[in-house]
């Protein structure tokens, strides 16, 4: 019998993808769905932005190029990440990828050995790829519990309990999906302060969501001292300039580089060529548009956060960043009935016709947090309006006695 490998049929997937496809199946049918289900911006790509990708291609900028990125490209990645987190970053240690998700992958790759009992600790609830490119490239996944009561930061005696001679990789997410929570620098130097007595300790930062920062300015853990050398930023242009599809992301450390670079030319060869063009016209030219959709997130985030805490059965967090709300519906299920926030989430779905996640979604239940949805509001304010009112009106018309 042809047989599948045991790393394939276990490896996980991101399961927002996966409920979008039951989405989408149910739309098809007819029904009317408000979604906030996908992370991606419900903005188009700026104009000026899609120009340079015409021009580039038009320009015969096709072929491959080097497998870190163009020139030009990693020259600017370079000054915007040195405006950004207050450090000097230069060129060289740049490299450009099919997007930032990859870097998880190369990091992994690079800092752990298959079957060594390398251990990554990885927070949770979190990005579900973190947890499967663990298990994928035979390290051992250390889960992190993200706590509602630390406005979902870490137990910092937690963390220091996990970390041990083996653990070769700490992954951070600030702002994170799916909470929306932000690490404080007061939070990121007491987590520095426990990285650095561990020498063979790497920092996997994902800053993907770094320019939806709603209420403060960001803080990359790289710009704690003694933690430059040892920390990877990973950033993109898929969520601040509304260019998911586009696939370009972007890798920062001066000792890893070259060996990120490796990986990519095992694997892609090269981030695609007209693509990097579109990038570097998004770091270098005029950023009016993506300001704009950015406060507007915040005012979203202001919106549906009120929203929320006005439903029966329902309390929400201000979260600090990103666009996800991770309202807790511990009350909501047993106001109707439901037996979890996945039987809650399906029956939101069918009943209300309003899309979210559930945490399963996200990670292992953390015992004693209770049940939580996230929301991407990541659509317009009249879909928030709609889709709260549909809850609400859900919740009160099938309340238990």
């Amino acid at each position: 019998m042809l047989e599948i490998s045991e790393r394939t049929r276990n490896l996980g997937t991101e399961n927002a993808f996966v409920v979008l496809k039951e989405v989408n199946e149910i739309i098809r049918e007819g029904h009317d769905i408000i979604n906030f289900c996908i992370g991606q911006p419900d903005f188009d790509t700026p104009d000026y932005i899609k120009e340079a990708a015409i021009k580039a291609i038009k320009d015969g900028k096709t072929g491959y190029t080097e497998s870190p990125g163009i020139p030009g490209l990693r020259k600017a990645v370079a000054e915007y990440l040195s405006g950004t987190r207050m450090i000097t970053v230069r060129p060289e240690s740049i490299v450009v990828a099919n997007g930032a998700k990859p870097f998880i992958e190369y990091v992994i790759l690079s800092v752990t050995d298959y079957g060594k009992g390398h251990e990554v600790l990885y927070p949770n609830p979190g990005f579900p790829i973190y947890e499967s490119q663990i298990q994928a490239h035979g390290a051992v996944p250390v889960s992190l519990p993200l706590l509602e009561k630390k406005r979902y930061s870490f137990d910092l005696e937690y963390l220091k309990s996990k970390v041990n001679e083996k653990t070769r990789l700490l992954i951070l997410n600030s702002p994170q999906n799916p909470t929306g929570g932000v690490l404080s620098r007061e939070s990121l130097e007491a987590i520095a302060d426990i990285v650095k007595e561990y020498n063979n300790l790497w920092v996997f930062s994902d800053e993907i969501y770094s320019q939806m920062v709603h209420d403060e300015e960001f803080v990359s853990i790289v710009s704690i001292p003694e933690m430059r050398e040892r920390t990877i930023i990973v950033d993109g242009v898929s969520k601040t300039y509304a260019m998911t599809g586009w696939r370009i992301g972007f890798a920062s450390n001066e000792k890893l580089s070259e060996n990120l670079s490796k990986w990519v030319t095992n694997t892609d060869s090269c981030a695609g060529h007209p693509n990097q063009y579109a990038a570097l016209a998004a770091l270098t030219g005029p950023q009016d548009e993506s300001k704009r959709m950015m406060q507007s997130f915040k005012r979203r985030r202001d919106l549906i956060v009120k929203g929320l805490n006005a439903i029966k059965g329902i309390t929400c967090l201000k979260i600090g960043g990103a666009f996800y709300a991770w309202p807790n519906v511990t009350e909501a299920c047993k106001l109707v009935g439901a037996k979890n926030s996945e039987d809650f989430r399906k029956r939101l779905l069918y009943k209300a016709g309003v899309a979210v996640l559930s945490d399963i979604h996200f990670g292992h239940r953390i015992p004693g947090e209770g049940e939580h949805i996230r929301f991407s509001y990541a659509t317009s304010e009249e879909n928030i309006k709609e889709g709260l009112r549909r809850i609400r009106d859900y919740i009160e018309e099938n309340r238990k006695s």
